[in-house]
C-alpha cells in the first residue's frame, strides 16, 4: 500500500483524534470508531500509525545543539512535591542577561516536541524553560498515552501554580533580565491564559489554541495577548466570542488570529494536523511579539 497523505483522510479521523487525544474517548472507543475508516484498502493500523506523533524524525533543533546551552534542572515549587523539572535553553556564550519565555506542554507532559519547541525559543534570542508538570508522577514518560493518563491524576490549577513557580525561577535566573513571557499550546494554551490572570508582572502571554479563562478572571490581566486559533477547532473556538467580549470590555491589550482550514494541534510537526504555512506564520508572530515586549 502507497503511504497515506493528509488529504487522503477524512476530517472526521482528524475530529476523533482530536477527542482521543483530549480524554473524551477511550483508547478502544476511539480504534472502534476508527475502523469505520479503514476502507479501499486502508487499515486501523496504518490510520493510526499515520496520525500518531512521529518524535524520531520531526526535531528540528537538536537537544546538543551546538549553538545552544541546554540542560534540565530543578525549580522548587508549592505543588508537585515541592520540585519540578524543566528544559533550561539559552544561546551559548551570550554575555548580556536575556529576556526569558516559559514554553508549556500539552495534556501530556514534556514530550520530544515541547522540547524542541522550548530550543527553538532559545535559537530566537531567549531564556527558555519547559516544565514538566508530571514530575511529581515520574516525569514524561516517554509516550503520550501513558503521558495523557498521567496528567489526568493532577489537578490542573495545582500545574498552574507550578508553571507560575516556573516564572519566578526564571525571572530571578542570573541569565535573565526579568521581562518574562509564556507561551503555551492545547492545555499549555490554558495555562497561557491564565498566567496573564495570576502573574502581574507577566510580560506576553501566545496561547495557542488555548482554552478561555472566565469572563470575571480577564480583568485582572495585565500582559498583553497574542492569541493563535484553529478554524476547524470549534471545540475551542466556541469560548472565544465570550472571551473577546471581556478582553474589550477591559480595555485588554490582545490580537487575535484564525487560520483558516486548519485542525487544533497545527503547529505540532510531529503529526499530520500539523499545518506548516500555518505553523511558520504563527511562529513568526509569537517570536517578534516577543521581541517587541519582553526587552
Amino acid at each position: 500500500m502507497k503511504p497515506l497523505k493528509k488529504e487522503d483522510i477524512n476530517q472526521k479521523v482528524f475530529d476523533l483524534y482530536d477527542d482521543y487525544a483530549h480524554n473524551k474517548l477511550s483508547r478502544r472507543k476511539f480504534i472502534e470508531k476508527l475502523s469505520a475508516f479503514a476502507v479501499g484498502g486502508i487499515t486501523v493500523s496504518a490510520l493510526l500509525s499515520f496520525i500518531s506523533p512521529n518524535y524520531l524524525d520531526t526535531v528540528l533543533i537538536a537537544a546538543n545543539d551546538p549553538k545552544l546551552d541546554t540542560e534540565y534542572i530543578y525549580y522548587n515549587s508549592p505543588q508537585g512535591g515541592g520540585r519540578i523539572k524543566g528544559q533550561l535553553s539559552r544561546p551559548k556564550n551570550t554575555q548580556e542577561k536575556l529576556p526569558g519565555v516559559i514554553v508549556v506542554h500539552e495534556n501530556r507532559g514534556l514530550n520530544p516536541y515541547i522540547e524542541d519547541v522550548g530550543r527553538r525559543t532559545a535559537l530566537e534570542g531567549f531564556i527558555s524553560l519547559a516544565p514538566d508538570a508530571l514530575t511529581p508522577l515520574g516525569g514524561y514518560p516517554g509516550n503520550d498515552d501513558e503521558g495523557r493518563a498521567l496528567q489526568k491524576q493532577r489537578d490542573r490549577n495545582d500545574m498552574l501554580e507550578d508553571f507560575i513557580a516556573a516564572f519566578n525561577y526564571l525571572k530571578n535566573h542570573e541569565n535573565c533580565n526579568g521581562h518574562i513571557g509564556v507561551v503555551g499550546f492545547c492545555f499549555g494554551g490554558w495555562i497561557s491564559n491564565m498566567m496573564a490572570v495570576k502573574v502581574p508582572n507577566l510580560k506576553a502571554a501566545v496561547p495557542f489554541y488555548g482554552s478561555a479563562p472566565s469572563t470575571e478572571e480577564v480583568a485582572t490581566i495585565n500582559a498583553p495577548l497574542l492569541l493563535h486559533f484553529a478554524e476547524l477547532d470549534t471545540r475551542v473556538n466556541d469560548g472565544w466570542p465570550a472571551y473577546e467580549t471581556a478582553l474589550k470590555a477591559n480595555n485588554k491589550a490582545y490580537t487575535a488570529h484564525l487560520y483558516p482550514n486548519v485542525n487544533h494541534g497545527f503547529h505540532n510537526n510531529t503529526t499530520p494536523r500539523y499545518d506548516d504555512p500555518a505553523a511558520t506564520l504563527a511562529w513568526q508572530r509569537t517570536i517578534s511579539f516577543f521581541k517587541e515586549n519582553l526587552q
